[in-house]
């Protein structure tokens, strides 16, 4: 559940997403992570916040894996070679490890500090992403907008963060436009 506090235009992407949908236009570029109280709002919202210390180590951690996930989308949109090191470099600081137990089989991460948690399962949750199929994670085609999302349209057609509201934006641009033609 999101945390009322949480500003964002975007809730409820993946967790990677989520974590890139920190900075957001409105009315120029806004950055829930430029302070670490944003940090703790997001770590809330992420369903994290008894789970990852909301310190300024893990604001630093965060903010370099929303670095790394940014370069990956960024070249995904450009169609060029992606930089894979500033993310391998995230996922080297934990690990997910298998047990079985009387219950059934368990997955448990373990990272090497706390305050890397929610930057490693950001990390690890592009993984499984790109695994269902990177063509899926988008950007929002409103040009003043640079949030993304992961389309699970039935038909994959989804071009909007927002019907609500960056494609409202659009109907209503080309509306006027062509009112005063």
């Amino acid at each position: 559940m999101a945390d009322p506090r949480d500003p964002r235009p975007l809730l409820g992407e993946p967790l990677s997403l989520d974590l890139l949908n920190t900075r957001w236009n409105g009315g120029g570029v806004q950055d829930l992570l430029a302070r670490p109280d944003g940090y703790a709002i997001w770590l809330s919202t992420a369903g994290l916040a008894d789970r990852s210390p909301a310190d300024d180590a893990g604001l630093a951690a965060a903010l370099t894996a929303r670095d790394a996930l940014a370069g990956l989308v960024r070249a995904a949109e450009e169609q060029r070679e992606p930089e894979l090191d500033a993310l391998n470099q995230v996922l080297a600081h934990g690990r997910l490890r298998h047990t079985l137990t009387a219950a059934g089989p368990t997955e448990t991460v373990e990272v090497d500090s706390p305050e890397w948690l929610a930057a490693w399962l950001a990390a690890d949750d592009y993984l499984a992403l790109l695994r269902q199929g990177a063509h899926w994670i988008k950007a929002c085609a409103h040009e003043n907008c640079i949030l993304h999302f992961f389309d699970t349209s039935q038909n994959g057609r989804r071009r909007w963060c927002s019907m609500a509201v960056c494609g409202n934006r659009a109907k209503a641009a080309r509306h006027y436009e062509k009112a005063a033609r």
